[in-house]
C-alpha cells in the first residue's frame, strides 16, 4: 500500500508538468507562454520538441533519470530499497509521503536531508530547463533561466536568515543545528513537498509563516510544486514596480521585462487574474473553515497548505500533527483547495462558465 500510493504521487508529479506544457495554453494562463517568456535557448520560441508527445516522452526520461539518481542517493545513504524508492518518489513528485509517521525524522541522518533537499530543489525547478541541459550536457541554461535563479537565491537567502533568527532568539543554541533543521523543513515547505524532520510548530511564528508563505510563490513554472509560481511572481513584481513609477513619471514607456525579456501585456493580464482568484479563493475557503468552528491560525494555513499542496500547515494540522481531527465538512473543504491549486485553479473554475459549454 505505501508503495501504491507513493507511485500515484511519482505519477501524478509528471501528470503536472505536462499539465503545463500541454493543457494550460490552451486556456493561455501561463503553460508553454510562460515558457517562451522565461526559458533558455531552444525553448524561446519553440516547444521542446516539434510533437507534444514527444515532449511528454522527453520530460518522462528526464523525470525518471533524476528519480533513479535520488533512488540511489538514498540507498547508498542508508535506506532500505523500499524507503529510498518511496522516498524518491515522494521528493521527485514534491508529493511529501513518507513511510513513516516522523516522516524523516525517523532517519535523524544530516546525510539523508541533504540528499533530499537537494532532489526537492531539483524538482522545484522547471523540467522543461533539466531537459536542455541535458540534451545541451551543460549547465548554462541554468543561468540563463531568471528563475531558476530567482527560485534558488530567495531559497538560499531564507535559509540563512531564518536559521540566523532561531540562533538569535535561543531556540538553537547551536547555529549548526539550526542551519540543518531550517534547510531540510524551509526546502521541504517552499518547494511544497511536505517532508518534515522536527516539529517546527513549536518554532516563534515568524519562520513557519514565512516558509508557507515561501510555498505560494517559490517554485518554478513546469516544476511538480505547486502555488502561483516564481515566474508569476517576478511578472507580478515588474508590474508593481512600473505602476510607482507611473505615479512619479505618468508618461514614462516602461515595458515588464523578465530577464532581457519584454512580457506581453496579454501574459501579464493572465497572471494578474490567476493571482486574483488564487487570493479570493484561499479567503473564501479559509472563511468556510473558520465558520464550521476551526481556529484561524489551523483555518488559513490549512487552506494555504491544501491549495498549494504543501502537506502541513500549523496548529491542529502542524506536521507533528495530521488532517484527522477535522470534521468531514472541513476535509471536503480541504479537498476542494487541493483539486483547485493543483489544477491551477482557472483549469477547474473555466469549468463551471458558460462560456466554456457553448459551442
Amino acid at each position: 500500500m505505501n508503495l501504491w500510493r507513493h507511485e500515484l504521487n511519482w505519477l501524478g508529479g509528471m501528470g503536472i508538468i505536462v499539465l503545463a506544457v500541454a493543457i494550460l495554453p490552451l486556456l493561455g494562463v501561463g503553460g508553454m507562454q510562460l515558457y517562451k517568456a522565461e526559458t533558455p535557448g531552444p525553448m524561446k520560441d519553440s516547444k521542446l520538441t516539434p510533437r507534444i508527445a514527444s515532449t511528454a516522452k522527453a520530460l518522462w526520461l528526464v523525470y525518471f533519470g533524476i528519480t533513479a539518481a535520488c533512488i540511489a542517493s538514498l540507498k547508498l545513504a542508508g535506506m532500505s530499497w523500499l524507503d529510498a524508492i518511496c522516498h524518491a518518489f515522494a521528493a521527485l513528485s514534491l508529493g511529501g509521503f513518507s513511510t513513516y509517521d516522523a516522516s524523516v525524522g525517523q532517519f535523524n541522518s544530516p546525510l539523508i536531508e541533504g540528499i533530499l533537499i537537494v532532489f526537492m530543489m531539483l524538482a522545484g525547478i522547471n523540467f522543461a530547463t533539466h531537459f536542455v541541459a541535458w540534451r545541451g550536457l551543460s549547465l548554462k541554461c541554468y543561468w540563463a533561466d531568471t528563475e531558476a535563479k530567482a527560485f534558488v537565491a530567495l531559497i538560499a537567502s531564507s535559509i540563512l536568515v531564518c536559521a540566523l533568527y532561531l540562533w538569535g532568539v535561543g531556540t538553537y543554541s547551536d547555529f549548526g543545528v539550526a542551519l540543518r533543521h531550517v534547510a531540510f523543513n524551509l526546502v521541504s515547505i517552499a518547494t511544497d513537498c511536505g517532508f518534515a524532520s522536527v516539529d517546527y510548530d513549536k518554532w516563534p511564528n515568524f519562520v513557519p509563516l514565512w516558509m508557507l508563505f515561501l510555498s505560494c510563490i517559490a517554485v518554478s513554472s513546469g516544476s511538480t510544486g505547486g502555488g502561483i509560481k516564481m515566474i508569476r511572481t517576478l511578472i507580478l513584481s515588474q508590474q508593481g514596480l512600473r505602476e510607482l513609477e507611473k505615479l512619479i513619471h505618468p508618461n514614462v514607456v516602461h515595458p515588464i521585462r523578465v530577464g532581457s525579456t519584454i512580457i506581453p501585456q496579454a501574459i501579464s493580464g493572465a497572471v494578474l487574474g490567476f493571482i486574483f482568484l488564487y487570493a479570493l479563493t484561499v479567503g473564501e475557503l479559509t472563511f468556510f473553515l473558520v465558520a464550521s468552528g476551526l481556529d484561524f491560525v489551523s483555518a488559513f494555513t490549512a487552506i494555504i497548505a491544501c491549495i498549494n499542496n504543501a502537506g502541513p500547515g500549523l496548529n491542529v494540522v502542524g506536521p507533528a500533527q495530521n488532517y484527522g481531527p477535522l470534521t468531514d465538512f472541513q476535509t471536503w473543504i480541504c479537498s476542494l483547495a487541493m483539486l483547485a491549486g493543483r489544477l491551477e485553479i482557472f483549469s477547474l473554475v473555466v469549468l463551471f462558465t458558460p462560456y466554456f459549454w457553448r459551442k
